[in-house]
C-alpha cells in the first residue's frame, strides 16, 4: 500500500510538474507568438516603407535616366551644332578668300600692277592665322608660294615711265636740232642797233677840239660794232654743219616745229599706250621717237644726250611682264571647300 502510494504521489508530481511545464511553455509559446507577430506586423510595415521607398527611387531612377538620356541628346545636338557652325564659318572664310582673290586677279588685269594680287594674298594669309585650323594649313602653304612667285615677277612701273615720258617731252622743246631751227634764225637776224652821232659846225676851241676827239673815238667804236654786225649778217648767209643723217639736210628750219609737236605727240601716244597696258604700240612709238632724236637733233648737245638716255632708259622697262596667277592657292581653297 505504501508503495502505491508513493507511486501514486509520485505520478501526481510529475503529473502537476508536467503540467506546470506545459502551462510554461503554452506561456512562453504564447508570447512568442505575440512576439513575432509584433515582429511581423513590424516587418510588413518596414516591408511596406521599403516597397514605397523602393518604388520612388525606381522612380527617380527613370526620371534621372529620360533626364540623363536627354542632355545626351542635347549634348549631341550642341556638338553637332557647333561643328556645323565651325564648318560653315570655315567654309565663310574660304569661300570670301577665293573671292578676294578673284577680285584682285581682275585688279591686276585691269592695272598690270601686282600690288592687288599681293595684298589679297596676305590678307588671306593673316585671316587664316587667326582662325588657326588644321585642315586650312594646305591652303597658307599654297598662299606662300605664290606669294613667292608673285613678288619674283618684276612688273613695269607705269607711274615712274609716265613721269619720264613727260621729262623727256619737256627736253623736246630744249634741245637743239642739226638745222638751225626758226627761233635760232630769229636771234641771229636780229638787227644790231648803231648809233650814229653827228657834230655841228663852228669855230674850233679846245673844248670843241676835245669833243671833236672824243666823236672820232665813238665813230670809230661804231664802225667797229657795224662791221662786227655786217660779219655775222654775212656769216649768217652761208653755214657749214657736218650732218651724219641725209635726212636731216632736207628739214627746212620752218620745220623745226612741225617735227618737235610730232616727236611730242610719239612720246604723248606712247604714254597713253603704257597707261592703257598696250606695251607693243609704247614700243613702236618710243623707237620712232628714238629715231627722230637721232635722225633730227644734235646728238652733241647736253639736252639731246639727255633725252636719248632717258628714252633708251625707258625703252627696256615698258615690256609685258605678265603676273602668275595663282593657281596653287585656288586649288587648294577648292579643296577646303570640298571637306577634303
Amino acid at each position: 500500500m505504501l508503495l502505491l502510494l508513493l507511486v501514486s504521489v509520485t505520478a501526481l508530481s510529475m503529473a502537476w510538474y508536467g503540467q506546470r511545464r506545459v502551462r510554461t511553455l503554452e506561456q512562453e509559446l504564447v508570447r512568442r507568438q505575440q512576439d513575432s507577430a509584433g515582429q511581423a506586423t513590424e516587418a510588413q510595415l518596414l516591408a511596406k516603407q521599403a516597397q514605397e521607398l523602393s518604388r520612388d527611387a525606381v522612380a527617380k531612377v527613370t526620371l534621372t535616366e529620360s533626364r540623363l538620356a536627354e542632355i545626351t541628346a542635347q549634348r549631341g545636338q550642341l556638338e553637332e551644332l557647333i561643328q556645323s557652325l565651325s564648318r560653315a564659318r570655315d567654309e565663310n572664310l574660304v569661300v570670301d578668300i577665293d573671292a578676294g582673290i578673284r577680285v584682285a586677279l581682275q585688279q591686276t588685269a585691269i592695272t598690270g600692277s601686282a600690288a592687288p594680287l599681293v595684298a589679297a594674298l596676305k590678307a588671306a594669309d593673316e585671316r587664316l592665322a587667326r582662325v588657326s585650323q588644321p585642315r586650312l594649313e594646305p591652303v597658307r602653304r599654297a598662299i606662300a608660294r605664290d606669294l613667292d612667285r608673285v613678288k619674283a615677277v618684276s612688273v613695269a612701273d607705269i607711274a615712274s615711265l609716265a613721269i619720264k615720258l613727260d621729262e623727256a617731252a619737256r627736253l623736246v622743246d630744249e634741245a637743239p636740232l642739226q638745222v638751225l631751227d626758226p627761233q635760232r634764225l630769229a636771234e641771229a637776224k636780229a638787227p644790231r642797233a648803231v648809233v650814229v652821232r653827228g657834230g655841228a659846225g663852228g669855230t674850233a676851241s679846245p673844248a670843241s677840239a676835245a669833243a671833236s676827239a672824243t666823236r672820232v673815238g665813238g665813230l670809230r667804236a661804231e664802225l667797229s660794232d657795224w662791221w662786227q654786225g655786217l660779219w655775222a649778217e654775212a656769216r649768217n648767209l652761208l653755214r657749214v654743219t657736218r650732218i651724219d643723217q641725209p635726212q636731216a639736210m632736207l628739214l627746212a628750219p620752218e620745220q623745226g616745229f612741225f617735227l618737235r609737236e610730232n616727236l611730242k605727240l610719239r612720246l604723248l601716244n606712247a604714254r597713253l599706250a603704257l597707261m592703257s597696258r598696250q606695251f607693243d604700240t609704247a614700243q613702236s612709238d618710243l623707237q620712232a621717237a628714238l629715231a627722230a632724236v637721232d635722225n633730227y637733233f644734235d646728238r652733241s648737245a647736253r639736252k639731246t644726250q639727255l633725252l636719248t638716255e632717258l628714252l633708251r632708259g625707258v625703252v627696256p622697262q615698258a615690256r609685258q611682264a605678265g603676273v602668275p596667277r595663282p593657281d596653287d592657292t585656288l586649288a587648294a581653297l577648292t579643296t577646303a571647300a570640298a571637306g577634303r
